[in-house]
């Protein structure tokens, strides 16, 4: 089977399908199924078409052949954010089939996720009193909305996430994604901002070691880590660039969520995908067109 997004749309389904427990529905029957719709999520992704009712005019005439009955807007935006649950699942189902997931080395890191622009829209918004204003040092900016915590393998497949307010402390959400996370023997790389002796420790008590870059005023200890620090920053720009992460679109806490799952999620059945073609890595090239 060729690399192309009808044959990871086709895999991705099987897995969802046969991994996933059957939702319990009450009424009339729908006319697409929860993993075809996933499926279709994944689509919009990967087509880089963040305008739903846009991608639903484009999904008949690309994807008619693979789904007999296309959603409208409301009713895929609806069922969706119900689905945000399955598609966290699925992500964590598929990242273990991959390869790499066996990796004992982790890269963590965290982005952050913008929801206003102004005052008034993060006064009148369903997330205010759940977001919060935070800084970006590598852009020089203050934002409000969210960051996105992310602990990885070296090829970018998503390990663990976290969604936390931009203001929250960040080796407090971190510690929490690695206790749900963390099996023991992995090798953590961070970045400075998870400096302190008591996360190391608590890191430790997991069974695994934090390695991050050294601080000026402290010994020397695993130097810059630059070229190793590289790879999740190259994720994330993955993530945000060719996956539309900073155009999510999210107006409510689980539309939010559903809409970041579903770009993780594509992320991992890319991934996954392209091990099996005997092409490991992120490369997209051949699933958005």
């Amino acid at each position: 089977m060729s690399a192309d997004l009808d044959a990871l749309l086709i895999s991705l389904y099987v897995l969802v399908d046969d991994l996933l427990p059957a939702r319990r529905r009450f009424g009339r029957p729908v006319r697409i199924s929860d993993s075809e719709l996933i499926c279709l999520a994944v689509a919009q992704v990967l087509l880089d078409c963040p305008i739903e009712r846009r991608f639903l005019r484009l999904a008949k005439q690309r994807l008619g052949h693979l789904f007999p009955y296309i959603p409208g807007q409301s009713g895929f935006n609806k069922r969706l954010r119900e689905l945000a649950p399955q598609l966290v699942e699925s992500i964590t189902l598929l990242a273990q089939l991959s390869p790499s997931f066996c990796d004992r080395l982790r890269l963590l890191d965290s982005t952050p996720v913008p929801c206003a622009a102004s005052r008034e829209t993060v006064r009148r918004s369903a997330l205010a009193g759940i977001g919060g204003y935070g800084y970006c040092a590598s852009h020089s900016r203050w934002f409000w909305g969210f960051r996105l915590y992310l602990l990885c393998s070296p090829d970018g497949l998503p390990v663990g996430f976290e969604l936390a307010p931009a203001n929250a402390p960040e080796r407090v959400v971190a510690a929490e994604l690695l206790e749900r996370v963390l099996k023991g023997g992995e090798i953590v790389i961070g970045d400075k901002g998870f400096a302190g002796a008591e996360f190391e420790q608590h890191v430790a008590a997991l069974g695994g070691k934090l390695l991050r870059p050294d601080r000026k005023n402290e010994p020397t200890r695993f130097g810059s880590l630059g070229g190793i620090r590289q790879w999740i920053e190259s994720t994330f720009d993955t993530l945000k660039d060719q996956l539309s992460l900073e155009r999510h679109g999210g107006r409510t806490l689980a539309g939010l969520v559903s809409r970041i799952a579903r770009r993780l999620l594509a992320l991992t059945a890319v991934i996954l995908q392209n091990w099996e073609h005997g092409n490991p890595g992120r490369t997209l090239t051949a699933y958005d067109h």
